[in-house]
């Protein structure tokens, strides 16, 4: 079962070449040939698995991750081996209990597409995750004209993101400051001396909206990371303001991600510059910071804008939605409670309306954050720029007036995966009148 749990890792992560995450893990002890196999296959035909873990209900059964389950299935299902890999442990046992029912929903599955055998599914090849790979210069640790001196990248310069065809190439972003774009082959990874330094950041495109959203024509001394972890979000905050980001996260594990990437970010002479707090955002006393002005809620969500997980059965789950909107819900109500906030950027990297318009008209509707005055920012401010905004007909439950429609539409931004770059995404700025 090691082989299943060290590769559960690399189908958990959603940013970044597989092939060089894998071959450059020093920590691996199966072999890294193997793991990558396995994982890039199980990629291949991920979105067929998950209709055998939705049709089977296999997941309500065995309590493991999503992840692990599906590298199972694969091997014993999709794999020309048509077995799990040897040794006992008492997860093999379980899933193996199951054996009969899920080669009925295989044989189900081959009926449904009309074939005869694994390989004649329709796939779409796992060549990357990623079509581009986006890295940030770090201003807290170095300037671009520093950092392109000191490590003499020797990259051609392209004016489209899409011109990226092969390594020797980079694009300059034309949304968001300091934000590279380079061919997903190129060797700028987490063992680049750069990333190693703290100077660069891997960080998909879209990820940067919401902390150049909240400083955009504005200034805060102090800032709220609501949902800190990992530290992408809460270094690039960082970058904008002069005094302190409150880095938020309740889950321990994470918390020590969190404080790794932030002291890399940041250095010995900023150290202070993002203080961490283990705990629940939600048992924060707001009259506690009344100094802060602004903050970015980022709150966990169904992922569908992830590569792979768009097509997911399990994301589309009505239930689940309802209560992750109503969890992303009451985080942002309590965000908006701040007595000196002046600006909340809330955002998820899901495509569906149910975490994204619909949770931002909850809040809009709602009695006591329309009393505090909040409401969405015009356009101007919001990257005003990017042309794919909120979708307008979520917002008519709340005016039929075309023009205010336009205008609160206009206050959100989405993205969608690969199309533009990089995951699919969404983000909306609260503003106090």
């Amino acid at each position: 079962m090691k082989l299943y749990f060290e590769a559960e890792k690399f189908l958990k992560q959603s940013e970044g070449n597989l092939q060089s995450k894998v071959f450059n893990d020093k920590n691996l002890k199966s072999n890294p040939k193997h793991i990558y196999a396995l994982v890039y296959s199980t990629l291949k035909y991920k979105e067929y698995i998950q209709q055998i873990i939705t049709k089977s209900k296999i997941n309500k059964q065995l309590k493991i991750s999503n992840e692990l389950l599906a590298l199972l299935i694969h091997d014993l299902l999709f794999s020309s081996r048509g077995r799990i890999e040897s040794g006992k442990h008492h997860i093999k046992d379980s899933f193996l209990a199951n054996k009969t029912r899920l080669q009925a929903e295989f044989i189900k599955l081959k009926l449904k597409y009309k074939v005869k055998s694994v390989d004649q599914l329709p796939t779409v090849e796992q060549d990357d995750e990623t079509p581009i790979r986006w890295f940030r210069i770090n201003t807290i640790k170095i300037d671009p004209e520093r950092f392109f001196k000191k490590h003499k990248l020797n990259l051609q310069p392209v004016s489209r993101f899409q011109d990226l065809t092969k390594p020797g190439l980079i694009y300059q972003d034309d949304h968001i400051p300091n934000l590279y774009g380079v061919h997903p082959k190129e060797k700028i990874t987490t063992s680049t001396e750069a990333y190693k330094l703290g100077e660069i950041i891997i960080q998909d495109r879209a990820s940067c909206f919401p902390a150049y959203i909240l400083n955009y024509k504005d200034e805060h001394s102090k800032i709220i990371d609501a949902c800190a972890a990992p530290g992408n979000k809460t270094s690039h905050a960082a970058s904008f303001v002069e005094d302190v980001v409150y880095a938020v996260e309740k889950d321990s594990k994470r918390v020590g991600i969190l404080k790794q990437m932030s002291e890399k970010a940041t250095g010995k002479n900023k150290k202070k510059l993002i203080q961490v707090l283990h705990q629940d955002f939600t048992t924060i006393k707001p009259e506690d910071y009344e100094d802060v002005t602004g903050l970015i809620v980022d709150p966990s969500c169904s992922g569908s804008g992830i590569f792979g997980r768009a097509m997911d059965e399990e994301t589309k789950n009505s239930d689940r939605l309802e209560k992750l909107a109503s969890f992303q819900f009451t985080i942002m109500k309590h965000a908006l409670s701040f007595p000196g906030a002046r600006k909340v950027v809330y955002s998820t990297c899901s495509v569906h309306a149910e975490e994204n318009e619909r949770v931002v008209v909850d809040l809009l509707s709602d009695e006591t954050v329309k009393n505090q005055g909040w409401t969405l920012a015009d356009r101007e401010v919001v990257l005003s720029t990017w042309e794919r905004r909120g979708i307008e007909d979520e917002f008519m439950t709340l005016t039929r007036d075309s023009e205010v429609i336009k205008k609160l539409a206009g206050g959100c931004i989405r993205t969608i995966p690969k199309e533009d770059g990089g995951i699919g995404f969404f983000a909306a700025c609260f503003v106090k009148k």
